[in-house]
């Protein structure tokens, strides 16, 4: 495959985090729980605090992690994003926070309306603002590329976080937290996606496995790879970026035939909300997108952030027009990437 998770590594050293205390929200979610084993396993933090709001998952996870070598650096802390006040309590002395908590499956969102605008909207606010009041160093958001050009409720809460943790960097001042996010796609094997859901169905003894349209493409991304985007985009930040790593696609008709080669499909239709393809960067967004060797780097249009942090190396500005989207991508998995990509998720 292409894309090999450790692509994203860049300039990241473990020392980086040596002895730092870093806060994951969501952190029993997918990518937490694989970026806060990665990281007891590799950096030698002093402290990982898990934020959510989940006690049964808190605990599954607490006994998960029993016999690793780093454990006694694994702390618990429930609460809510919605929640300012356990949010600043919970950031009292931490020096790296990953934003990940998030209300993220589409319809449910556009049935609960306020409910997502509560997490994914004022849940941001209120780490921006606990994150300057308890002086924090770095914050990276984990965005999505349903935020790009959103026609559902998800997407356009996740927009607006993203504005959120973009503007926040007028907020924090010289000496305050830097703010960033990364956006990318769908992750294989992540809870909710659809891999986990298609193997459900199979065991159960489904005679055909729901397809919503088969022209449908999407971006793919593995958990270790989103793992490690993250902490090379939390080396390289200087605060209002929005980080796009380079990945493929392929049509979800084409994942469930590697899938289950035997199995037919069945059109179900587009559910509410959803896209025919999914777009990470908008023609509007390339004025300001930067293309790197593995990622691209959509800029602020505000006076704190300096081009010349990525121009003066391996960077340069996209052509104007130019639009990142699933469809036009030029990597695509072929049915031996998609093979490598299934395996063991």
């Amino acid at each position: 495959m292409t894309n090999k998770s450790e692509s994203f590594l860049g300039d990241f050293q473990p020392d980086f985090l040596r002895d730092k205390v870093i806060l994951v929200t969501g952190g029993t979610g997918s990518f937490g729980t694989a970026f806060i084993r990665h990281v007891l396993g590799t950096c030698k933090p002093r402290k990982v605090i898990v934020f959510s709001r989940d006690e049964d998952k808190q605990h599954n996870m607490e006994v998960s992690f029993r016999g690793h070598p780093a454990a006694d650096s694994l702390r618990f802390f429930i609460g809510d994003v919605r929640d300012l006040g356990r949010m600043e309590m919970a950031m009292r002395g931490v020096d790296y926070v990953i934003h990940a908590a998030a209300l993220k499956h589409v319809p449910a969102a556009e049935y609960n309306p306020f409910e997502c605008i509560r997490t994914n909207v004022h849940g941001a606010e209120n780490v921006v603002v606990a994150s300057i009041r308890a002086g924090v160093k770095r914050v990276i958001a984990l965005s999505t590329d349903k935020a790009a050009n959103p026609i559902n409720l998800y997407g356009a809460s996740k927009l607006a976080s993203d504005k959120i943790f973009v503007a926040a960097n007028h907020l924090s001042g010289g000496e305050g937290p830097h703010f960033s996010v990364v956006r990318y796609g769908n992750v294989v094997g992540s809870r909710g996606s659809i891999v986990p859901l298609f193997r459900r169905l199979i065991a159960e003894g489904a005679d055909a496995l729901p397809i919503t349209d088969p022209r449908m493409t999407r971006f793919w991304i593995t958990i270790p790879q989103g793992v490690n985007f993250v902490l090379s985009s939390m080396v390289r930040m200087t605060g209002g970026e929005i980080f796009i790593p380079k990945i493929p696609s392929a049509k979800v008709a084409d994942v469930i035939r590697v899938l289950a080669p035997e199995m037919p499909q069945k059109v179900v239709g587009i559910r509410p909300g959803e896209k025919l393809h999914e777009v990470m960067i908008t023609e509007d967004d390339a004025f300001n997108t930067i293309e790197l060797p593995d990622r691209y780097v959509i800029t602020p249009t505000l006076s704190f952030w300096r081009t010349g942090t990525y121009l003066d190396g391996e960077g340069r500005k996209v052509e104007d027009g130019f639009r990142y989207s699933s469809d036009k991508n030029p990597v695509w998995l072929d049915d031996d990437d998609l093979r490598a990509l299934l395996q063991g998720v």
